[in-house]
């Protein structure tokens, strides 16, 4: 009992060595990029910062993961919500209206989506946030589409002859079966997200774009590849995570 409660655990750590493996690199970079200071002078050896210190790493971090998460969250509301809602017999009529109106919010650069909110919801944190949440909605809305459609009819059938009402054969039958390609548009939406925000550094909301932006204006290098590496570790520890995460469809 021991030996196979032993070989459990060992799974279970082989299992999430992955996303493990690139959190630790991401937070050993993001608490000691002074440490790598003499490298990142060999890209900048006439400028006199190397390290990017207006802000702390750390920080940054955190509110990267602030603006993702919570436009994240809203697009997951939004947009699993009305792909339900959409395939139910009262809301079919609005499915091809949903479907042109997540591609609409995709096709739409963030960068345009920020300028016209700006002047509305002022400099910050919330334009950024709104930009996310409109350029996230198309996987998680097509996904979700894509998996309650693609339920084979005669489960629905077996699943009312035993008695189960619509809100029911929905949460017991619909959604865990289609969990796999909703979760999959989830974490689509999620990734690219977590690179797009780099760009809310322009319009006063701080995370990790902001060496980013500052590198591309003061021509310093060194300080666009500290926060490029830093949002592609994100990028990595988050999908694998999620791959991890992912069920098997049955």
């Amino acid at each position: 009992m021991s030996e196979a409660r032993s070989w459990g655990r060992q799974r279970a750590l082989c299992h999430w060595a992955t996303p493990f493996a690139w959190l630790v690199l991401l937070l050993a970079l993001t608490l000691g990029m002074e440490a790598l200071e003499g490298g990142f002078r060999l890209l900048e050896p006439d400028s006199r910062e190397i390290i990017y210190t207006r802000a702390d790493f750390l920080v940054l971090l955190g509110r990267h993961l602030l603006m993702v998460g919570t436009a994240g969250i809203l697009a997951i509301g939004l947009g699993v919500g009305a792909a339900i809602a959409v395939t139910r017999p009262g809301g079919r009529d609005f499915l091809p209206l949903v479907s042109q109106l997540a591609s609409m919010g995709q096709t739409f650069p963030p960068v345009a989506v920020l300028a016209l909110a700006v002047p509305v919801l002022g400099f910050g944190t919330v334009p950024v946030i709104v930009a996310l949440l409109l350029y996230g909605l198309l996987p998680i809305v097509r996904n979700t589409l894509v998996g309650i459609e693609g339920i084979d009819a005669g489960v629905r059938e077996a699943a009312r002859g035993m008695g189960m009402t619509g809100g029911q054969i929905l949460r017991q039958v619909e959604l865990p079966l289609a969990a796999p390609v909703i979760l999959a548009g989830i974490r689509t939406s999620v990734t690219i997200n977590i690179a797009t925000a780099a760009i809310g550094a322009t319009v006063g909301a701080s995370n990790l774009g902001d060496p980013i932006i500052s590198g591309i204006v003061n021509g310093n290098t060194a300080y666009v590849v500290q926060g490029a590496v830093l949002i592609g570790l994100l990028a990595l520890t988050v999908d694998s995570l999620f791959a991890k995460l992912m069920p098997t469809r049955g």
